[in-house]
């Protein structure tokens, strides 16, 4: 196996920009070491984050010819060893109990979070309390305001229309016994008026 040339395995500069042509740059990790294959070029790995390949590496092949500056064959996303072997099988069981164990996870976490909206929403009842005893104290307010200040429909300026109206009636009142003794001054001037004719008959 050849040796490898540092000027190819500190290519990474020039690797990555040939990697960010074909993916972006999120899916591409750290260096990863390198692989020097049989004619002399060298492969260069990075990490992979693109989801559903583990275990697979960005792979850059660079090589260089005489003095010339190290250029980019090729650049892929390849398998390592027992990328593409099959995981150790598992029971049914142990894959049962761990569907289990992670459902019962969750029921404690929509528990936890059912709790701390109940919580929430007496917080809220509360202060809905407070409010209506607040209100409660402006209507005790109100009645605690003496007979003398409160004012019907009907007063103009502080003034009772009530009473203007009862001083009103009393003065009818008198009007009519004055009436009334006018008529009995009359009906008295009128039968003297009848007993001076008669005597004079």
């Amino acid at each position: 196996m050849p040796e490898a040339d540092e000027r190819l395995t500190g290519a990474h500069d020039l690797a990555l920009a040939a990697l960010y042509e074909i993916t972006p740059a999120s899916t591409v990790g750290p260096a990863a070491g390198y692989i020097v294959e049989d004619d002399g070029s060298v492969s260069l790995r990075f990490e992979n984050r693109l989801p559903g390949y583990p275990g697979w590496y960005w792979t850059v092949t660079v090589a260089r010819v005489d003095d010339a500056e190290p250029t980019v064959l090729e650049a892929e996303l390849m398998p390592a060893e027992g990328a593409l072997l099959a995981p150790d099988w598992v029971p049914w069981a142990e894959r049962l109990a761990e569907y289990r164990a992670h459902q019962a996870e969750l029921a404690e976490q929509a528990a936890a979070s059912a709790a701390e909206i109940s919580e929430s929403d007496d917080d809220a009842d509360s202060g809905d309390a407070d409010d209506d005893a607040d209100d409660d104290d402006i209507d005790d307010d109100d009645e605690d305001v003496p007979e003398s200040r409160v004012l019907h429909a009907g007063d103009l300026d502080g003034v009772d229309i009530d009473e203007l109206d009862d001083s009103v009636s009393d003065d009818s009142d008198g009007s009519d016994e004055s009436d009334d003794s006018d008529a009995d001054d009359v009906d008295s001037d009128d039968s003297d008026d009848d007993a001076a004719s008669d005597e004079e008959e």
